[in-house]
């Protein structure tokens, strides 16, 4: 094994163990008198160990249908072990055993050539395999394979995390808010609560950068209130220990043999990605990562998702086209486009209603996304989630610095509701008031005392409409796609 060769994949299709276990197989049922008493070679079958004397050159690859990690073969290299016996063992002949395991192997890239001449060395090899099977589950996912990704949801042991970034349009460096929403679903199937209701069992979060509240502001992307919860201000350089902390409560410890339970999830995530590299956010290296938009394209491709016109050509949407994020959301509410399994069942689905929802504010693109894959993957059984409503509010409660000291928190009086989001004008503030006594109420997943953050209550604009919206304007580098709008004249659509 100590040779480096790399070979092409292709022919490589027969499991080395099965060979073995077929040729026993096929002794018994034939009558084949093989004892090494029998025959001059029937040593070669005493025992597995035996059997891999003959020193055979296998690799290991995954099965493209099954999934499962195999260490496999070329037919020449079978043929060749029968005339090793044929010119060896005097002249005596031995057909091929029927019945031998063949694979497709899914990998297309180069494998490393090794050849197996005793047990020791097979089982070495073998030992590799748990580590070949997680490297293909997340080529894999990452490719958006349909049957895979629906295989990581049906398990209900994993957590999905949607994230999403709002960036400044003059520095793409610079991150105005980061978002969040995650779903447990080993911890909703032990509780008997499946599938997941939106409103409820969606862990959320939403932090805008102080430092850019009343400075930087988006012309093209204007930054949006968040419509599922109370945001938080934090400082530009505590963001990055927010979101290791949030990642470090969700992932399972790193290893190369097993998945993690946390999973990924977001649109165009590679943008993501790349935010976090900048600011040295360690994600664990066996996690999957789910891009909705490469999801979507696969199950479209496939013919989950029904047919799509394309409004400029009257034409159907070309396969292997990619939708934005503005446009997944509102395929949800065409009859027969919901997609996953439904489809290939036949199952005609009818359209929903979106909520209130304006896109670009990073809680909402995150809490949205989430339900997007959700609802990829149930079309009938996910709920529609609901915006939080939120009473006007005039103050700004800080958070004091020494969550456990039992310090009070000031409350600032000011003149208009506080805004939450970059580009929004900061409150004048009018007067301060004594010392509170009332400790801050908190939520669930509430993480500002910890992190000494700023909560506030924001006073937001509701509409009777159960339209998503999404402000006009080009779209950003992370939400572009190769498929024109499909939906130009739709409610907030552009």
């Amino acid at each position: 094994m100590s040779d480096f060769t790399l070979v092409d994949p292709k022919s490589w299709e027969y499991d080395l163990h099965s060979v073995y276990s077929a040729y026993i197989g096929y002794f018994q049922i034939q009558n084949v008198p093989w004892r090494v008493y029998d025959r001059s070679w029937g040593h070669l079958f005493e025992s597995f160990e035996e059997f891999l004397a003959f020193s055979w050159p296998v690799i290991t690859v995954t099965d493209a249908i099954s999934g499962r990690a195999h260490i496999v073969t070329r037919l020449n290299s079978i043929g060749a072990f029968i005339k090793m016996i044929k010119t060896s063992r005097f002249g005596e002949t031995l057909p091929q055993a029927p019945n031998i395991l063949q694979i497709t192997p899914f990998e297309t890239s180069t494998r490393h050539l090794r050849h197996v001449a005793d047990y020791p060395s097979y089982k070495k090899l073998h030992s590799t395999l748990p580590a070949v099977m997680l490297s293909a589950v997340k080529a894999r996912v990452k490719v958006g394979d349909p049957r895979t990704v629906k295989e990581i949801w049906d398990r209900k042991d994993k957590t999905f995390l949607a994230i999403s970034f709002e960036l400044s349009e003059r520095n793409e460096k610079s991150a105005l808010e980061w978002g969040y929403a995650a779903v447990r679903c080993a911890h909703l199937e032990t509780m008997g609560q499946w599938p997941p209701l939106p409103d409820t069992n969606y862990r959320k979060g939403h932090y805008v950068v102080a430092e850019y509240v009343d400075k930087a502001i988006n012309k093209y992307t204007p930054n949006q209130p968040w419509k599922f919860g109370e945001s938080q201000l934090v400082p530009k350089t505590k963001l990055p220990q927010i979101i290791q902390a949030v990642i470090s409560s969700l992932a399972s410890p790193n290893s190369e043999t097993t998945l993690n339970q946390l999973v990924l999830v977001g649109h165009n995530i590679s943008s993501s990605l790349v935010r976090f590299e900048e600011m040295k956010i360690r994600l664990p290296l066996n996690m999957l990562v789910i891009d909705t938009m490469t999801y979507e394209r696969s199950l479209y491709s496939g013919g989950f998702r029904g047919v799509m016109q394309d409004p400029q050509s009257d034409r159907p949407r070309m396969s292997g086209s990619s939708l934005s994020f503005e446009n997944l959301l509102y395929s949800f509410t065409l009859p027969g486009t919901l997609g996953s399994d439904r489809m290939q069942q036949g199952i005609q689905t009818t359209s929903l209603s979106l909520p209130h929802c304006t896109l670009h504010n990073a809680g909402n693109d995150a809490f949205m996304c989430l339900f997007a894959l959700q609802k990829l993957l149930d079309p009938t059984g996910t709920l529609v989630p609901s915006v939080k409503k939120f009473k006007p509010s005039t103050t700004i409660s800080i958070t004091s610095p020494m969550p456990n000291a039992g310090t009070a928190m000031p409350m600032i009086k000011v003149t208009e509701s506080s805004v939450p989001y970059p580009g929004a004008p900061f409150p004048v503030m009018q007067s301060i008031s004594t010392f509170s006594n009332t400790p801050r109420s908190s939520t669930a997943y509430d993480l500002a005392a910890e992190f000494g953050q700023m909560q506030l209550n924001v006073g937001r604009e509701h509409s009777g409409s159960n339209l998503l919206t999404s402000s006009a304007r080009p779209l950003s580098n992370r939400r572009l796609h190769s498929f024109p709008s499909l939906y130009p004249n739709s409610a907030g659509m552009k």
